[in-house]
Protein backbone atom coordinates (compact mmCIF):
# COMPACT_ATOMS: atom_id res chain seq x y z
CA UNK A 1 0.00 0.00 0.00
CA UNK A 2 1.48 3.40 -0.98
CA UNK A 3 2.36 5.78 1.86
CA UNK A 4 -0.24 8.36 2.85
CA UNK A 5 0.21 11.72 1.15
CA UNK A 6 0.58 14.50 3.71
CA UNK A 7 -1.02 17.87 2.91
CA UNK A 8 -0.84 21.27 4.59
CA UNK A 9 -4.12 23.19 4.40
CA UNK A 10 -3.72 26.94 4.98
CA UNK A 11 -7.16 28.56 5.43
CA UNK A 12 -8.31 31.16 7.96
CA UNK A 13 -12.02 30.26 7.77
CA UNK A 14 -12.52 27.32 10.18
CA UNK A 15 -15.76 26.19 8.48
CA UNK A 16 -14.14 25.98 5.04
CA UNK A 17 -11.02 24.39 6.52
CA UNK A 18 -13.10 21.78 8.36
CA UNK A 19 -15.02 20.79 5.25
CA UNK A 20 -11.91 20.59 3.09
CA UNK A 21 -9.95 18.63 5.70
CA UNK A 22 -12.81 16.16 6.25
CA UNK A 23 -13.20 15.48 2.53
CA UNK A 24 -9.47 15.11 1.94
CA UNK A 25 -9.13 12.74 4.90
CA UNK A 26 -11.99 10.65 3.54
CA UNK A 27 -9.89 10.28 0.39
CA UNK A 28 -7.02 8.92 2.49
CA UNK A 29 -4.84 12.03 2.76
CA UNK A 30 -3.17 13.20 5.95
CA UNK A 31 -4.08 16.85 6.56
CA UNK A 32 -2.51 19.47 8.85
CA UNK A 33 -4.33 22.79 9.21
CA UNK A 34 -2.79 26.24 9.64
CA UNK A 35 -5.19 29.15 10.25
CA UNK A 36 -2.79 31.97 9.35
CA UNK A 37 0.37 32.67 7.42
CA UNK A 38 2.72 32.60 10.38
CA UNK A 39 1.38 29.20 11.50
CA UNK A 40 1.81 27.90 7.95
CA UNK A 41 5.46 28.97 7.80
CA UNK A 42 6.04 27.40 11.22
CA UNK A 43 4.48 24.13 10.04
CA UNK A 44 6.60 24.12 6.89
CA UNK A 45 9.75 24.73 8.93
CA UNK A 46 8.84 22.10 11.53
CA UNK A 47 8.35 19.28 9.04
CA UNK A 48 11.84 20.02 7.65
CA UNK A 49 13.30 17.25 5.50
CA UNK A 50 10.11 15.19 5.47
CA UNK A 51 8.23 17.96 3.62
CA UNK A 52 4.56 18.09 2.70
CA UNK A 53 3.39 16.38 -0.47
CA UNK A 54 1.09 19.30 -1.34
CA UNK A 55 0.21 22.77 -0.07
CA UNK A 56 -3.43 23.95 -0.32
CA UNK A 57 -3.16 27.67 0.18
CA UNK A 58 -5.56 30.59 0.66
CA UNK A 59 -4.31 34.04 -0.40
CA UNK A 60 -6.00 36.38 2.09
CA UNK A 61 -4.57 35.31 5.45
CA UNK A 62 -3.82 36.95 8.80
CA UNK A 63 -0.10 37.65 9.07
CA UNK A 64 1.95 36.55 6.05
CA UNK A 65 -0.29 36.30 2.97
CA UNK A 66 -0.58 33.29 0.69
CA UNK A 67 1.39 34.76 -2.21
CA UNK A 68 4.36 35.46 0.05
CA UNK A 69 4.19 31.90 1.38
CA UNK A 70 4.11 30.64 -2.21
CA UNK A 71 7.12 32.80 -3.07
CA UNK A 72 9.12 31.53 -0.08
CA UNK A 73 8.31 27.89 -0.80
CA UNK A 74 9.36 28.28 -4.43
CA UNK A 75 12.58 30.01 -3.39
CA UNK A 76 13.54 26.96 -1.32
CA UNK A 77 15.50 23.94 -2.54
CA UNK A 78 12.59 21.44 -2.34
CA UNK A 79 9.70 21.41 -4.81
CA UNK A 80 6.29 21.24 -3.12
CA UNK A 81 3.13 21.22 -5.30
CA UNK A 82 0.91 24.23 -4.52
CA UNK A 83 -2.78 24.81 -5.19
CA UNK A 84 -4.10 28.27 -4.38
CA UNK A 85 -7.73 28.39 -3.24
CA UNK A 86 -8.90 32.00 -3.08
CA UNK A 87 -11.89 34.32 -3.19
CA UNK A 88 -9.80 36.54 -5.47
CA UNK A 89 -11.14 35.24 -8.76
CA UNK A 90 -10.11 37.90 -11.30
CA UNK A 91 -7.82 37.05 -14.20
CA UNK A 92 -5.11 39.28 -12.71
CA UNK A 93 -5.10 37.46 -9.35
CA UNK A 94 -5.14 34.06 -11.05
CA UNK A 95 -2.21 34.95 -13.28
CA UNK A 96 -0.23 36.45 -10.38
CA UNK A 97 -0.77 33.26 -8.39
CA UNK A 98 0.40 31.05 -11.24
CA UNK A 99 3.40 33.25 -11.97
CA UNK A 100 4.41 33.20 -8.30
CA UNK A 101 4.80 29.45 -8.75
CA UNK A 102 1.43 27.92 -7.90
CA UNK A 103 0.62 24.77 -9.87
CA UNK A 104 -3.13 25.40 -9.90
CA UNK A 105 -5.62 28.07 -8.83
CA UNK A 106 -9.18 27.43 -7.65
CA UNK A 107 -11.63 30.28 -7.09
CA UNK A 108 -14.11 30.39 -4.23
CA UNK A 109 -16.88 29.37 -4.02
CA UNK A 110 -15.89 25.88 -5.14
CA UNK A 111 -17.26 22.36 -5.15
CA UNK A 112 -15.51 20.14 -2.62
CA UNK A 113 -15.36 17.34 -5.20
CA UNK A 114 -13.50 19.66 -7.58
CA UNK A 115 -10.83 20.48 -4.99
CA UNK A 116 -10.30 16.80 -4.20
CA UNK A 117 -10.10 16.03 -7.93
CA UNK A 118 -7.52 18.78 -8.50
CA UNK A 119 -5.42 17.55 -5.56
CA UNK A 120 -5.53 13.98 -6.88
CA UNK A 121 -4.65 15.07 -10.44
CA UNK A 122 -1.72 17.25 -9.35
CA UNK A 123 -0.25 14.56 -7.10
CA UNK A 124 -0.62 12.05 -9.94
CA UNK A 125 1.18 14.39 -12.35
CA UNK A 126 4.00 15.05 -9.89
CA UNK A 127 4.41 11.32 -9.27
CA UNK A 128 4.63 10.69 -13.02
CA UNK A 129 7.29 13.37 -13.45
CA UNK A 130 9.35 11.89 -10.61
CA UNK A 131 9.46 8.39 -12.11
CA UNK A 132 12.83 7.36 -13.53
CA UNK A 133 12.93 7.66 -17.29
CA UNK A 134 12.51 4.30 -19.01
CA UNK A 135 14.91 5.50 -21.67
CA UNK A 136 18.09 6.69 -19.95
CA UNK A 137 18.83 8.92 -22.94
CA UNK A 138 15.93 11.07 -21.68
CA UNK A 139 17.15 11.03 -18.07
CA UNK A 140 19.95 13.43 -19.03
CA UNK A 141 19.60 15.68 -22.07
CA UNK A 142 22.63 17.49 -23.48
CA UNK A 143 21.89 20.20 -26.04
CA UNK A 144 23.26 23.64 -26.93
CA UNK A 145 25.63 23.75 -23.98
CA UNK A 146 22.90 22.69 -21.55
CA UNK A 147 22.95 19.54 -19.43
CA UNK A 148 19.42 18.83 -18.17
CA UNK A 149 19.15 16.09 -15.54
CA UNK A 150 15.56 14.93 -15.02
CA UNK A 151 16.35 12.91 -11.90
CA UNK A 152 18.14 15.62 -9.93
CA UNK A 153 16.09 18.37 -11.64
CA UNK A 154 19.24 20.37 -12.30
CA UNK A 155 20.45 22.30 -15.32
CA UNK A 156 24.11 23.06 -15.98
CA UNK A 157 25.11 25.62 -18.61
CA UNK A 158 28.77 25.79 -19.61
CA UNK A 159 29.78 24.24 -16.28
CA UNK A 160 27.57 26.47 -14.11
CA UNK A 161 24.45 25.17 -12.32
CA UNK A 162 21.47 27.40 -13.04
CA UNK A 163 18.97 28.54 -10.42
CA UNK A 164 15.67 27.61 -12.05
CA UNK A 165 12.23 27.52 -10.46
CA UNK A 166 10.32 24.24 -10.60
CA UNK A 167 8.13 25.52 -13.42
CA UNK A 168 11.11 26.87 -15.39
CA UNK A 169 12.77 23.47 -15.15
CA UNK A 170 9.61 21.66 -16.29
CA UNK A 171 9.24 24.03 -19.23
CA UNK A 172 12.87 23.72 -20.34
CA UNK A 173 12.86 19.94 -19.92
CA UNK A 174 9.69 19.65 -22.00
CA UNK A 175 11.17 21.79 -24.78
CA UNK A 176 14.45 19.88 -24.77
CA UNK A 177 12.64 16.54 -25.12
CA UNK A 178 11.03 17.81 -28.37
CA UNK A 179 13.73 19.72 -30.31
CA UNK A 180 12.49 21.40 -33.46
CA UNK A 181 8.82 20.85 -32.66
CA UNK A 182 6.63 23.94 -32.48
CA UNK A 183 4.14 24.36 -29.62
CA UNK A 184 1.40 26.93 -29.20
CA UNK A 185 1.06 28.69 -25.86
CA UNK A 186 -2.09 26.72 -25.11
CA UNK A 187 -0.31 23.43 -25.86
CA UNK A 188 2.49 24.41 -23.48
CA UNK A 189 -0.05 25.26 -20.78
CA UNK A 190 -1.74 21.91 -21.18
CA UNK A 191 1.53 19.95 -21.27
CA UNK A 192 3.56 21.77 -18.61
CA UNK A 193 1.07 23.49 -16.33
CA UNK A 194 -1.65 20.86 -16.54
CA UNK A 195 -5.37 21.22 -17.17
CA UNK A 196 -7.85 24.08 -16.81
CA UNK A 197 -5.68 27.08 -17.57
CA UNK A 198 -7.31 28.09 -20.85
CA UNK A 199 -7.24 31.84 -21.32
CA UNK A 200 -3.96 32.37 -19.47
CA UNK A 201 -1.51 31.81 -22.30
CA UNK A 202 0.34 35.04 -21.40
CA UNK A 203 1.81 33.31 -18.33
CA UNK A 204 3.78 31.17 -20.81
CA UNK A 205 5.33 34.34 -22.26
CA UNK A 206 6.41 35.50 -18.79
CA UNK A 207 8.02 32.16 -17.93
CA UNK A 208 9.81 31.93 -21.28
CA UNK A 209 11.15 35.48 -20.88
CA UNK A 210 12.55 34.61 -17.44
CA UNK A 211 13.94 31.31 -18.71
CA UNK A 212 15.64 33.02 -21.65
CA UNK A 213 17.26 35.49 -19.25
CA UNK A 214 18.94 32.50 -17.57
CA UNK A 215 19.92 30.32 -20.54
CA UNK A 216 20.50 32.70 -23.44
CA UNK A 217 23.66 34.73 -24.06
CA UNK A 218 21.42 37.44 -25.48
CA UNK A 219 17.75 37.01 -24.46
CA UNK A 220 16.72 39.48 -27.18
CA UNK A 221 18.29 37.15 -29.78
CA UNK A 222 17.60 33.66 -28.40
CA UNK A 223 19.44 30.67 -29.83
CA UNK A 224 17.83 27.92 -27.74
CA UNK A 225 14.14 28.70 -27.20
CA UNK A 226 12.95 30.22 -30.47
CA UNK A 227 9.81 32.22 -31.22
CA UNK A 228 7.65 31.04 -34.11
CA UNK A 229 5.94 34.33 -34.84
CA UNK A 230 2.16 34.26 -34.65
CA UNK A 231 2.18 30.64 -33.52
CA UNK A 232 4.27 29.84 -30.45
CA UNK A 233 7.73 28.55 -29.52
CA UNK A 234 10.16 25.72 -30.24
CA UNK A 235 13.48 24.42 -28.92
CA UNK A 236 16.29 24.65 -31.43
CA UNK A 237 17.28 21.37 -33.02
CA UNK A 238 20.50 19.73 -31.79
CA UNK A 239 23.68 20.69 -33.57
CA UNK A 240 26.61 18.47 -34.48
CA UNK A 241 28.45 19.23 -31.24
CA UNK A 242 25.59 17.72 -29.22
CA UNK A 243 25.52 14.45 -31.12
Amino acid sequence: MPPTKHLLLVEDDPDIAGLLAANLREEGYGVDWAADGDAALAALAAIAGNRYDLLLLDVMLPGVDGLEICRRVRAGPVYTPIIIVSSKSSDVHRVVGLEMGADDYISKPFALAEVVARVRALLRRVAALSQPAADQTEAVIVAHGLRIDAQSRTVVLDGQTLALTAREFDLLHFFARHPGRMFTRLELLNQVWGYNHDGYEHTVNSHINRLRAKIEADPAKPARILTVWGVGYKFAEADAADA
